[in-house]
């Protein structure tokens, strides 16, 4: 829902709900960052999803005050194979600075030799080996994508459709039956404000940054998996207890 909306709803300005947001995602940020480490996960599975700030890469030049960094966006995410738990995420660019900035902050919040399963990017191979050198199981998913069916008009707005996958071993020695991407894949369809004609997008990249901490955090402490009947981060031994929207609240006070 936009801010407008919401402001609508709520009868408050929407001054009052930008900096809710801001206050509310700065607080979520703080709070992963302070909870989610020290995992003793075995299978992670990594993904990039794209977005825009105020206006999509290409209409950047010819639109109106746009702001700095306003553009595509990406954001790069860590699950958790078996707990479902959303390790890490990183907002940048689609390249290697920002896949070194993503691995090192994966590879920061786990305390054990993991298998790590990335889509065929080539970003992550160099990131990968600067941040994990030896100690990790790593493979690569590559997808292989076929024309979509139907008319121009129909094909302009359907995915490409997937031919088939090939298993590449980069590090160390993965187990095949586990080189996998479909849990991050499957997570990422939850990020509904992340489609190519939406009207709920950010004008700001740090409003963006804060509405994605805030959906991250929903997502591990406060939403129950429904396979899991836990949260995600219950099951990965980070609370015992279920977090609530008002736990969230007194975070931001």
């Amino acid at each position: 829902m936009s801010l407008r909306a919401t402001s609508r709803i709520a009868d408050v300005s929407i001054n009052t709900v930008t900096k809710l947001l801001v206050d509310v995602g700065r607080a979520c940020q703080e709070f992963h960052d302070a909870t989610v480490h020290g995992l003793t996960a075995k299978r992670i599975q990594c993904d990039e999803i794209w977005s825009f700030v105020y206006a999509k890469g290409k209409n950047v030049e010819d639109a109106v005050a746009a702001p700095d960094k306003a553009g595509d966006a990406w954001t790069w995410t860590a699950i958790d194979a078996n707990s479902k738990l959303i390790v890490s995420w990183y907002v940048g660019n689609r390249d290697a600075d920002s896949a070194y900035e993503f691995m090192k902050d994966v590879q920061g919040r786990l305390k054990n030799r993991v298998q790590l399963t990335t889509d065929g990017l080539k970003a992550y191979i160099e990131a990968v080996d600067k941040t994990f050198g030896i100690d990790i199981d790593f493979a690569q998913l590559v997808k292989i994508y076929g024309q979509p069916q139907g008319k121009e008009n129909e094909r302009r707005y359907s995915p490409a459709d997937c031919t088939g996958a090939e298993r590449k071993r980069v590090t160390g020695r993965p187990y095949p039956e586990h080189i996998s991407t479909s849990y991050v894949e499957r997570q990422n369809l939850t990020m509904r404000r992340f489609t190519r004609l939406t009207n709920a997008f950010s004008k700001k990249v740090e409003n963006h940054c804060y509405a994605i901490a805030l959906h991250f955090v929903y997502y591990n402490f406060i939403k129950i998996h429904k396979s899991l009947r836990v949260t995600p981060a219950m099951e990965a031994g980070l609370t015992k207890r279920l977090i609530s929207i008002e736990d969230i609240v007194r975070l931001t006070d």
